[in-house]
């Protein structure tokens, strides 16, 4: 396989090199089989990593920004196991391995036209859609992009959807995205934001060697969603958030995520952090997830009765 940069020099070939022996590595550590699947786009090849019953319900996730596919590493049996077909996504342009072919996607119309493409490459009309952190701001940007084809949305401590970011916290996120990017860099940002306690060390470092490892590209960035887009959303929507995330004030978004969808289901988990959310506390978080995506869970009228502890 071929990484393309999409803007700025590429690294040496050993450094991405070892970011992909490591990706390889951390996927075939997964408590069920992988099945690796390249969706061509004219945008470029998305790795889609696909596991549970072919004939099973589609569940689309999208991880935050850096990320890859391998974070669902704890989630996606108990998904399979619910008997949905999981879909987990290397987000285009991102450290993974999709592969992006222009030097730009082309804004929001270009992040959802790539998101439409995948969709169609894997024959899936509709389907569950998951995201976490800035994938829950793709998801939810979708959502509202295309609502016949999401069935049910989970946006997981999601960035930017009802809230900014705290002012504290950007000083730290955002020095990442500005060169040199070093390994070093990304180990200090989340042992800061996890408070260095709770994350899963292969998946630290695979995050760390992507940021080092990976063609950098500049990510899609957009507003928050405005009150009328929230009240046309059609989706049964799940927001769980995670009470230590450093990112923003999950109880403040979760006040505001009840404001603006009084008819979703709103969580805060206490302990978690917004990089140990996925892991550290997937037990729960599985807990929750499936139930929400059950078969037969009432609709947007009554979805918010499911939980709001």
């Amino acid at each position: 396989m071929s990484v393309r940069p999409a803007t700025g020099p590429a690294p040496s070939p050993s450094a991405l090199d070892t970011f992909l022996a490591a990706y390889d590595e951390a996927l075939a550590r997964w408590p069920l089989p992988v099945e690796a699947l390249t969706i061509p786009t004219t945008y470029g090849a998305t790795r889609v990593n696909a596991c549970g019953p072919r004939d099973g319900r589609p569940l689309v996730l999208l991880p935050g920004g850096g990320a890859t596919a391998a974070c669902w590493s704890a989630n996606a049996a108990a998904l399979a196991g619910a008997g949905h077909r999981v879909l987990a996504v290397d987000l285009i342009g991102d450290p993974g391995r999709s592969t992006l072919d222009r030097p730009r996607l082309g804004g929001l119309p270009g992040l959802l036209g790539w998101l439409d493409a995948v969709l169609d490459g894997l024959e899936v009309p509709a389907a569950d859609l998951a995201g976490h952190s800035y994938g829950g701001w793709i998801a939810l940007r979708y959502a509202l992009h295309a609502p016949s084809r999401v069935r049910r949305l989970a946006l997981l401590d999601p960035t930017r959807c009802f809230a900014g970011f705290r002012a504290r916290y950007l000083p730290r996120a955002l020095p990442l995205l500005l060169p040199p990017r070093t390994a070093a860099k990304a180990r200090a940002y989340l042992d800061w934001e996890s408070g260095g306690t709770g994350l899963d060390p292969a998946w630290r470092e695979l995050y760390a060697l992507g940021f080092a490892g990976f063609p950098a590209a500049r990510p899609v960035i957009g507003p928050r969603p405005g009150a009328a887009e929230l009240r046309a959303l059609a989706a049964p929507t799940l927001v769980l958030l995670a009470g230590r995330s450093r990112t923003h004030d999950a109880r403040a978004v979760a006040a505001r995520a009840r404001r603006a969808l009084p008819d979703a289901a709103v969580a805060v988990l206490p302990d978690a952090s917004h990089h140990t959310l996925l892991t550290a506390h997937s037990d729960e978080l599985n807990r929750r997830l499936t139930a929400f995506l059950a078969p037969g869970r009432p609709g947007r009228a009554t979805v918010g009765r499911f939980s709001r502890g």
